[in-house]
């Protein structure tokens, strides 16, 4: 992991300059970069400013979003058009154009998965603050309202009950455990998947993506070589990501960066 991420105001100039020589792609993570997080998944609304500094950058660049919500969700509380939203951490994709493109080996394991998900809202359903959450080619389980005592507990279960449905793994973000299809894809395998639509060239194009959580460490790690990752972080821990900034009105600020240098 890069032990040296660097505040990225500090090199804004640097980086800006960057700008004047390729045509860059701009991929966003959502909770947590352009919403701060919140108690439940409905509630992380995309606030006025940031979306009419959406609508502005998608003037300018091609803008992807690669977020953990179903693909339908985030659509919707962005509602910005010509971008690519991906969705489930990018096992549906849909393209600028309409057209939706499906991983069919998770497809073929939604149904398994969806029962994985029923049996654990049984299980869990004394633990108070226990979030189940079906997005669609994925599970999220939240237990950000779980009190301390019965973390353990849920974490177990989930875990343990994933463990009698193969095909099926868990990977943990901020206070969730994500059922996924057992599958080699991600983050990073959705970023790569866009770029090659869009047909990406290092000698022409730099690559940029913004996120928070452990899941966009994959994305991060794909664009090493392709462009950089900022993380998202109050308290720095260790990253793929090149630079950081703090907050959700940091990306703010940045992605307005972007959109002053294109005019």
């Amino acid at each position: 992991m890069n032990k040296k991420v660097i505040n990225f105001f500090r090199k804004k100039d640097e980086i800006g300059k960057l700008f004047c020589l390729k045509e860059v792609f701009i991929f966003l993570d959502y909770d947590g970069t352009l919403t701060p997080i919140v108690a439940m998944p409905d509630l992380a609304v995309l606030h006025d400013d940031m979306k009419k500094i959406l609508v502005k950058l998608v003037e300018k660049y091609k803008v992807s979003i690669i977020s953990g919500r179903a693909t339908d969700d985030v659509r919707l509380k962005v509602d910005v058009d010509n971008i690519y939203y991906a969705g489930s951490h990018g096992f549906e994709i849909v393209k600028p154009d309409g057209k939706l493109i499906i991983n069919k080996e998770a497809q073929r394991l939604r149904e398994i998965k969806n029962e994985a998900q029923e049996n654990i809202k049984e299980l869990t359903k004394h633990i108070n603050g226990a979030l189940i959450e079906d997005v669609k080619y994925t599970t999220s389980c939240h237990y950000r309202l779980v009190s301390r005592e019965h973390i353990d507990e849920f974490k177990k279960v989930v875990k343990a009950t994933v463990l009698k449905y193969p095909g099926l793994k868990v990977t943990e973000g901020k206070k969730v455990l994500e059922i996924r299809p057992d599958l080699d894809w991600d983050k990073g395998k959705a970023v790569k998947w866009i770029l090659n639509t869009l047909e990406y060239d290092p000698e022409k194009n730099l690559a940029i993506y913004i996120g928070d959580d452990t899941t966009d460490e994959d994305a991060f790690t794909a664009l090493e070589d392709d462009g950089f990752g900022i993380l998202v972080a109050e308290k720095i821990r260790p990253t793929k990501a090149k630079y950081y900034v703090e907050t959700v009105d940091e990306v703010k600020s940045v992605l307005s960066y972007f959109v002053e240098l294109a005019l």
